[in-house]
């Protein structure tokens, strides 16, 4: 099951990221976000990560093409995660730009909001379905609220997604049980605050994971 730390922006982060057997990091690009990080600052924690053999996901929210080839030529990611309100057609184009696969993610809070994937199927290389933003937040990720994983019970089992919102340490074991994804992906449930990272709180989310898994076999 892939693990992806997101929201990264410090060297001791992502050392507890790749210590605790991530396989994917995400840096966020959006200025509302306090997760938002500088180009540079992703570029050099990504690479650091990358030569241990995860993948370098970048984070955007309806970014137009100058700001993604800054992205692109300055960071390298492996992966572009598409969070905002990218039609398939730009989807389309993000892909063929920039030669790499594309994540697009989902919220999620009715058994209808799923059906919106139909569209992308084909063009999007993996979803990811994360929690629909409280009214009063300006992020479309990352706001620590879950959805009714019941939800994506009859889900075509072909169809590849990180699951998202509102995971941390005491529900991930639920979350694998009801959802079981081909991935996590996970912010604020490690952070002591907005933005920051705990390494205490990753190593929890770790080997909260790792027991989840050994239950899930032994069951």
């Amino acid at each position: 099951m892939d693990i992806k730390i997101c929201g990264l922006s410090t060297i001791e982060a992502t050392d507890a990221v790749i210590a605790g057997g991530a396989t994917h990091v995400g840096f966020i690009f959006f200025p509302k976000s306090p997760r938002h990080v500088a180009v540079d600052t992703a570029a050099k924690l990504g690479a650091h990560a990358q030569a241990q053999g995860l993948k370098s996901v970048a984070v955007t929210v309806n970014a137009d093409d100058t700001y993604l080839d800054e992205i692109v030529a300055v960071m390298k990611p492996d992966i572009l995660q598409l969070h905002g309100s990218e039609s398939p057609e730009r989807v389309a184009q993000v892909k063929a730009r920039y030669g790499l696969p594309v994540m697009k993610a989902f919220a999620i809070s009715a058994r209808d909001d799923l059906d919106k994937i139909d569209i992308y199927n084909g063009i999007a290389d993996r979803f990811l379905f994360d929690a629909k933003a409280p009214k009063n937040s300006e992020l479309p990720g990352g706001n620590g609220v879950s959805f009714d994983w019941t939800l994506l019970e009859g889900l075509d089992p072909s169809v590849d997604y990180m699951l998202s919102g509102g995971l941390n340490a005491s529900n991930i074991s639920d979350a694998i049980a009801n959802a079981k994804p081909s991935g996590l992906d996970i912010s604020s449930g490690v952070e002591s605050e907005p933005g920051v990272k705990s390494t205490k709180l990753i190593a929890s989310f770790f080997e909260a994971v790792a027991n989840a898994k050994k239950r899930e076999t032994n069951d």
